[in-house]
């Protein structure tokens, strides 16, 4: 019992700090020779890596950090196959971690990281890899169409926890998958509250074919 907690614990732990890994930070400074966090909001995550770099690099950044969702899944079976709760606890604290970066803040003294989107997105697709063809899409329909990356994250976070719920109801996955939505969700809306705040206030970034070519954000 005692050597399935301290287990536990530590796929946890791997969880952040796989999560952490400033992936935007990483791809900027070695293609661009720039700080992310001193450009647009200052986040690491995929869509300040568009601004800061351009598409390409953009969509570098999105993948890694979807690597590092599914990642710390992939962590937690192997240490604890078959056992769900350290897969669940795994995959929330990737999401926290990209979030709040241990390891951006040894670097650049700045904790906020990201929103989460890309290791959510990660987790969720190791969790029921179909869940893709419905996430994407909104993904790419809420940065590229509406224009905004935070109603992105939020849509996103939400619909993973719609997707999971409905699997564990109608199929019989494990529930507990739809709890790992939850928390991330929380997480990725706690993130976010500066974002609302601009958005409510109609002062919020834009991005996609509605953002403004002269924005230096």
């Amino acid at each position: 019992m005692m050597e399935s907690i301290l287990i536990s614990i530590l796929v946890t732990l791997l969880g952040y700090l796989i999560g952490s890994i400033p992936m935007g930070y990483l791809v900027i400074k070695i293609f661009k020779r720039q700080d992310i966090t001193l450009i647009g909001s200052g986040r690491t995550g995929g869509t300040n890596a568009m601004r800061a770099g351009g598409l390409w690099m953009g969509l570098l950044t999105g993948i890694l950090d979807f690597l590092k969702g599914f990642m710390a899944i992939w962590v937690a079976r192997w240490l604890m196959p078959d056992t769900i709760w350290p897969q669940v606890m795994a995959g929330a604290a990737a999401v926290f971690g990209h979030n709040w970066s241990i390891w951006l803040y040894l670097v650049t003294k700045k904790l906020n990281a990201g929103a989460g989107t890309g290791p959510n997105l990660g987790a969720a697709i190791a969790f029921w890899p179909p869940a893709a063809l419905v996430v994407i899409p909104i993904i790419l329909f809420f940065v590229f169409i509406v224009g905004y990356a935070s109603l992105a994250s939020i849509a996103a976070a939400i619909a993973i926890v719609v997707i999971l719920f409905l699997r564990a109801a109608y199929v019989g996955t494990p529930w507990q998958y739809g709890v790992y939505g939850i928390l991330t969700s929380a997480i990725v809306i706690w993130a976010l509250r500066p974002n609302i705040k601009r958005l409510f206030e109609g002062k919020e970034r834009r991005v996609g074919i509605f953002a403004k070519k002269s924005a230096s954000s």
